[in-house]
């Protein structure tokens, strides 16, 4: 039987990326994103003509700003397909320009903006997703280096991800799914602002790793990256 995935934030980037790779792998993956338009154009492309795709994209708007709006997400893939084996809480905003943010400039809308998506958005993701959840569900939350290495630039976006990985320690601790970080690296998304990086599609089998094959134990309250994906791999 293939997985159930569910990704938030799935239109663009690594949610893409990581969706594309869970199509190929044979999975039902349900998608979501803010913008309805990008979310149906997302599910039409990884389909393709339904000739070429192993598995089966499905997907709805929902902004996990919007505890309401996830709640129906996980309701609604749940009735689509049952118990959920993967979360990819990927959702997140940057709120400026990365690497030209300092701290001290940021506003407070801005703050708050990113708190309430990169940090209460995991929160809500999560807690929506849990009694749909399949028995040896896997939850996973993507972060980086700025979330505990000081690093110029990055405003309220590194604080939001310093949260957001606490919340996935949190629900580790309380939930019987595994939650864990997964850390790609530098990778050239519109929130790092970074073109000389990885492309997303060279790390999204590090999340499909990580989420079906990585020991469970390493990933509940953990946090994975590349030199643990490719020692177990290569």
């Amino acid at each position: 039987m293939e997985p159930t995935v569910a990704i938030t934030g799935a239109t663009s980037g690594i949610g893409r990326a990581v969706a594309r790779a869970f199509i190929d792998a044979g999975a039902f993956v349900a998608v979501s994103g803010r913008d309805r338009e990008a979310v149906d154009r997302t599910v039409t492309e990884l389909n393709g003509d339904g000739t070429d795709a192993a598995g089966t994209a499905w997907g709805t708007r929902a902004d996990v700003r919007d505890e309401r709006e996830l709640e129906r997400f996980f309701e609604r893939v749940g009735g689509e397909a049952g118990p959920i084996d993967v979360v990819f809480a990927n959702a997140a905003v940057f709120g400026g320009d990365p690497g030209d943010t300092p701290i001290d400039d940021v506003p407070y809308a801005d703050f708050d903006e990113a708190v309430r998506t990169n940090a209460r958005g995991v929160f809500a993701t999560v807690t929506e997703a849990v009694p749909h959840l399949a028995d040896d569900a896997r939850v996973i939350v993507p972060s980086g280096s700025v979330a505990h290495e000081p690093t110029a630039g990055m405003g309220a976006y590194a604080i939001s991800k310093a949260a957001a990985e606490a919340v996935a320690r949190g629900f580790a601790a309380d939930v019987d799914a595994a939650v864990g970080v997964v850390d790609p690296g530098l990778v050239a998304t519109d929130l790092t602002g970074v073109e000389r990086a990885r492309d997303p599609e060279e790390v999204a089998p590090l999340f499909v790793w990580a989420a079906t094959d990585a020991p469970a134990a390493d990933l509940d309250g953990g946090r994975l990256g590349l030199r643990e994906w490719r020692t177990a791999t290569r």
